[in-house]
């Protein structure tokens, strides 16, 4: 068992007579290794752009959220009235009235 391990530390294993197979081996674990790491760096990325595109979400909505309540407070009463009170107008002191349609006979 001592001489087995002596035998892998000194790389006997790679230049015996049988040593094709261990290559052949080595050759596939190592191309395992690298699929391995490309498809984590490959997530790791993927993580990244969900994480960059979770906060453009938020900002946008954000964004969409102030614009919807600017757009509310434009359209009251009262900005309005002071919007076109420059030009002269303002608003009817007296109430509208309703027309009701009949058709003749």
């Amino acid at each position: 068992m001592k001489q087995g391990i002596y035998n892998i530390l000194k790389g006997k294993f790679l230049f015996s007579d049988d040593a094709m197979k261990n290559w052949r081996m080595i050759i596939f674990l190592s191309f395992l290794a690298i699929i391995m790491i490309g498809s984590s760096h490959r997530a790791d990325k993927k993580v990244h752009e969900i994480s960059r595109l979770s906060a453009e979400v938020k900002e946008l909505h954000s964004e969409f959220v102030d614009a919807r309540l600017e757009a509310r407070r434009s359209k009251m009463e009262s900005v309005v009235t002071r919007k076109v009170s420059d030009r002269g107008l303002a608003p009817s002191m007296t109430p509208p009235k309703k027309i009701n349609v009949t058709k003749a006979p």
